[in-house]
């Protein structure tokens, strides 16, 4: 009976460790920028440009939750673009614009997409700009899809905002620009290529 009960502790005892481990790897692996976009807002209408940018730095980690200078700076501004941020460098990442061209039969839409896939495989976001109901919207493409499909988050003020079928937006839009970075060797997240 005793050795009964002793097997029988012992194998409570070992589902209670496998499964608290397995809880905690679960916490460990969930994505920080989900926890960036969750801590986010945009503050104005026309500030999605400095707040993805902002959701950037946050991901690095290079500025706290509370950082809006850059959308402050920005508030409603009409004329602003990828531009302003183009070689730009803000807490040691470096922003560059790409994919500057005519919205048209004869944009390198394979070549954006396969762009968009190798900054992600690096472990990288990328910034691009969709169309909306009134114009623009700027979305950070946070991961792609078993099927291929990039995955894209905005904010609007306090909302939420996701995108499953990026490509197809791309597409019928006739391509788009996009924003990538770089970043030193220390700024890495996970482990993955900073350059």
């Amino acid at each position: 009976m005793k050795k009964i009960l002793l097997t029988l502790v012992m194998f409570i005892s070992t589902s209670v460790i496998f499964h608290s481990k397995a809880q905690t790897q679960k916490i460990d692996n969930c994505d920080f920028f989900d926890t960036v976009v969750n801590n986010h807002n945009q503050l104005f209408q026309l500030s999605c440009i400095p707040s993805a940018v902002e959701m950037e730095l946050k991901y690095y980690d290079v500025v706290d939750f509370d950082f809006y200078d850059l959308q402050n700076e920005w508030k409603n501004k009409t004329d602003g673009s990828f531009r302003n941020f183009d070689n730009k460098e803000l807490y040691g990442i470096t922003f560059s614009q790409k994919f500057v061209l005519p919205r048209d039969a004869n944009f390198p839409i394979d070549s954006l997409f396969q762009t968009i896939e190798n900054e992600l495989k690096s472990g990288k976001k990328v910034i691009i700009s969709l169309p909306e109901d009134t114009g623009w919207h700027m979305f950070v493409i946070c991961n792609q899809t078993p099927d291929g499909e990039f995955v894209s988050y905005s904010k609007l003020g306090s909302h939420t905002l996701i995108l499953r079928n990026t490509k197809e937006i791309v597409k019928k839009s006739n391509g788009t620009e996009i924003m990538t970075y770089s970043t030193p060797a220390r700024l890495s997240r996970g482990g993955n290529d900073p350059s």
